[in-house]
């Protein structure tokens, strides 16, 4: 599959691949300065990146796995949906967990994005709901084990 990625920037890097099996391609900050986040803070980073996701797919913004485990940085939002029909930058809201300040260097992967197909959905209002064994059960519901 081929993804359309404009530069906005002469400074931005094309997202890369870390293997050939990886699922998500690295996406990095723009740049040669560093940012600074403090611990609790958010902040909305810039790729210089734009990209032409084909119809039927999205692209999923997930935190980099060692960012987050060692440094506290992930999306704010958890995961971020680019649609299929947006052409503005990508941006990576990055949220310090930890508590203290971490420096991203410009040049650094700090998200990871799959482009991943997706089903489109047509909402019917029904009077009731098939039955099930967990029926409205929820959170915790299952139990631990």
């Amino acid at each position: 599959m081929k993804v359309r990625i404009k530069k906005l920037d002469e400074r931005a890097t094309v997202p890369t691949y870390g293997t050939a099996y990886s699922a998500g391609a690295d996406i990095y900050l723009l740049g040669d300065k560093p940012v600074t986040i403090a611990p609790h803070e958010t902040k909305l980073l810039s790729t210089g990146i734009a990209a032409e996701i084909p119809e039927g797919y999205c692209g999923l913004i997930f935190a980099r796995s060692g960012l987050a485990s060692k440094r506290g940085l992930a999306p704010a939002n958890k995961v971020g949906v680019i649609d299929a029909d947006y052409r503005g930058e990508i941006k990576v809201a990055l949220h310090n967990h930890s508590g203290e300040a971490q420096t991203v260097e410009g040049g650094e992967r700090i998200a990871q994005l799959a482009i991943v197909p997706f089903l489109k959905a047509e909402f019917e209002i029904a009077d009731e709901l098939s039955d099930t064994s967990r029926g409205a059960g929820g959170f915790g519901s299952t139990g631990k084990k």
